[in-house]
């Protein structure tokens, strides 16, 4: 009897541990960019929102690219402004440095009103982010 709870005890053992290593294999590498405040953020209004304005712009141009799978700003009045999350599948966001220029055609960091952080970032991939570009509505 004795050997059969421990004969159990390792299978469930076992079985805990390949369906972890299952579940880690089913994890997809997202690039994650925290934007906080830049350097510069002197502008006049008129020139913030014309800033602004390019960065909804350049946002939305790279989302529809299939590029950007997340962007939003944060509600509070913390240091992190916002969050980007690039899709690595889609061409121009593999690396770590092409992430990097595609952050700079961004107006708000060319004006220095927004910097960034770049990490890896590892989600599942039932998640909510569907391959490719967007579709259009008709």
């Amino acid at each position: 009897m004795h050997h059969t709870i421990k004969f159990l005890l390792i299978a469930v053992m076992c079985t805990g541990f390949f369906a972890s290593a299952s579940a880690q294999a089913q994890v997809k590498q997202y690039w994650f960019v925290m934007l906080t405040a830049g350097n510069n953020r002197t502008q006049d209004s008129a020139t913030a929102a014309k800033i602004q304005e390019g960065h909804m712009a350049n946002i939305n141009r790279l989302y529809n690219e299939g590029k950007l799978k997340v962007a939003g700003p944060f509600g509070d009045d913390g240091k992190w402004i916002g969050i980007f999350i690039f899709d690595p599948m889609a061409i121009g966001c593999v690396t770590k440095e092409e992430v990097e220029t595609l952050l700079k055609t961004d107006p708000a960091i060319a004006a220095g009103r927004l910097a960034y952080d770049i990490h890896p970032w590892w989600t599942a991939v039932t998640g909510s982010f569907v391959p490719g570009k967007p579709v259009k509505n008709p």
